[in-house]
């Protein structure tokens, strides 16, 4: 999904005088704290931890660290630049990203403590773990204590400890489901089981789930319908027989055949460029061919955009109301967020859907129940087989509809599962055969997630020789 300072590539300025990364003092990076201007009249916070070294770029509810390089100049996870500017008393004023200046509002950021550490404890590198089963909130998943199930208790607290330690940086959550029942429920920093976590390309996964379900309802007729004549009113620039031949059924595997691919930096069209334009699924199509509709994975997210416009106007329902209808109200998915605008007024949220972790598991169990949730087909159980089969592959991985079909490795032994996953470390991880659901929620935004580790070393060594 959206990666916040992917428009920091334009950013230029001169550099005052070098310093070595790495080096800034607690005190040093204060001097960048404030509340500032941002893109489209919102205000990004930038903070400083206390353990010095980074500063802490916040927007909405993503923290990005920022790395100290040159003076004045600091660098993402991507090693993007963004370069702050001072005043004649020496103090910082604001910050310039390309051609935009934006300026500092307030000096006033407050960072709660929980925000800052994993979990509020006298003596994090010695922290004792003691489990709990999860609490029975009556919200469809039945809860069951771990000592019943083949999990390692002992990995986990070792997990747990090593997450408290700071050992792995940014996780939100993680949740284990196993045989349909929640055994392992854990929050971490200001995260809670009310909090709704940021999905951002994990929601791909459930426009899947709602194309499947219109299809059935019949809004649409199969994957194989053509695209553009859903959208008459585009007339694509770069036009070619080849974009009247695209189908539902490529948008869903990512194999457009247009120029867009945002694993690829010298492709033509990115989802930065379209977030700022006033309909992305014009965009989308305006992209010159690259190769025959059907062929070659590309991760361009105007597919899923353009999917999800076509369940609204078929269905002639918002793509939330439709969600609602269809899929979380019948399970009970009620606090969520979810802003369906293909415009640039979704530029900086990118029309992601925002869930509790406990609904994601839902979802997962869900997928892994084959669309039956408490004895109700939600989604068809055919839908269910062919879109989490292979399609294509997307980023030298096994892909399905709009569905990650991945493998991990656990002491040897492979584990194949099929994950819904996003920017910041979001993912659910359905493994069919053990019968396994795993939540993890993150915010390591574009940067090196730990959530894969976290399941290979400590949840599915448990399932060797099983």
């Amino acid at each position: 999904m959206k990666s916040l300072f992917i428009i920091l590539l334009m950013l230029t300025g001169a550099n005052a005088f070098a310093q070595k990364p790495d080096t800034l003092s607690y005190t040093q990076l204060k001097e960048y704290e404030g509340l500032y201007q941002y893109s489209n009249n919102a205000t990004i916070k930038m903070a400083a931890p206390p353990s010095g070294k980074v500063l802490i770029a916040i927007l909405n509810q993503s923290q990005y660290t920022l790395k100290p390089g040159e003076r004045d100049v600091f660098y993402d996870g991507s090693h993007r630049r963004i370069g702050f500017f001072r005043n004649s008393n020496s103090l910082v004023i604001g910050y310039t990203l390309g051609k935009d200046t934006f300026k500092l509002i307030t000096k006033k950021v407050v960072l709660p403590k929980q925000m800052r550490y994993p979990r509020i404890v006298a003596d994090p590198k010695n922290f004792k773990y003691q489990y709990k089963i999860p609490a029975e909130r009556h919200d469809g998943l039945t809860v069951e204590d771990i000592s019943k199930t083949v999990l390692d208790a002992s990995l986990l607290a070792t997990m747990m400890h090593k997450i408290v330690a700071g050992d792995y940086p940014n996780v939100h959550s993680v949740l284990i489901l196993d045989k349909g029942k929640l055994v392992f429920e854990e929050y971490f920093y200001e995260y809670t089981p009310d909090s709704v976590q940021e999905e951002r390309s994990a929601t791909k996964s459930i426009i899947s789930a709602l194309t499947g379900i219109a299809i059935h309802q019949g809004f649409i007729k199969s994957v194989d319908e053509k695209v553009l004549p859903f959208f008459p009113e585009i007339h694509p620039e770069n036009d070619s027989p080849l974009k009247h031949e695209i189908t539902i059924k490529d948008l869903l595997s990512n194999q457009s055949g247009l120029n867009y691919d945002e694993a690829y930096d010298k492709a033509v069209g990115n989802e930065t460029a379209m977030g700022y334009t006033s309909d992305w699924v014009k965009y989308t199509f305006d992209q010159p061919m690259l190769d025959t509709p059907g062929t070659k994975g590309r991760y361009a997210s105007g597919n899923p955009i353009t999917v999800g416009r076509i369940i609204e106007k078929t269905s002639g329902m918002p793509l939330r109301d439709f969600a609602v209808k269809n899929l979380f109200g019948p399970m009970g998915i009620t606090n969520f967020r979810w802003h369906f605008k293909t415009d640039q007024s979704e530029a900086e949220d990118f029309c992601q859907v925002y869930l509790r972790p406990r609904d994601m598991a839902k979802f997962g169990k869900l997928i892994l129940d084959n669309g039956l949730w408490q004895n109700k087909q939600l989604v068809p159980a055919e839908w269910v087989a062919e879109s989490t089969s292979k399609h294509s592959v997307v980023q030298n991985v096994d892909y399905g509809y709009l569905w990650w079909l991945k493998y991990l490795d656990a002491d040897g032994t492979r584990y194949h599962g099929i994950a819904a996953q996003g920017n910041g470390g979001q993912k659910i991880y359905i493994f069919r055969q053990q019968k396994l659901v795993v939540v993890v929620t993150g915010g390591n935004y574009n940067t090196h997630s730990p959530s894969d580790e976290l399941i290979k070393k400590y949840i599915l060594p448990a399932f060797n020789n099983k």
